[in-house]
């Protein structure tokens, strides 16, 4: 974990830095779109649970080898 932490320090830094750098509309634009990327990124979760078998949204079921599904039908 500390080689993790060490790894990403060089980019939350320039984040920083740049952030000092991103003036006026483009600023108001980003602090706009925030809000609605972390809505999108629930919403995309929340399907992703339901497991609705929505294509590329849904996991893939596990396949079951015919050994375990031949156990399991045996009670």
């Amino acid at each position: 974990m500390f080689l993790f932490g060490l790894g990403t320090i060089p980019l939350m830094t320039s984040v920083v830095y740049l952030g000092h750098f991103a003036k006026g509309k483009f600023r108001k634009n980003i602090q706009k779109a925030i809000p609605v990327f972390v809505v999108f990124i629930g919403a995309l979760f929340i399907l992703r649970g339901l497991g609705l078998g929505i294509p590329y949204i849904s996991p893939l079921e596990p396949i079951l080898s015919s050994a375990v599904s031949d156990a399991k039908g045996c009670h």
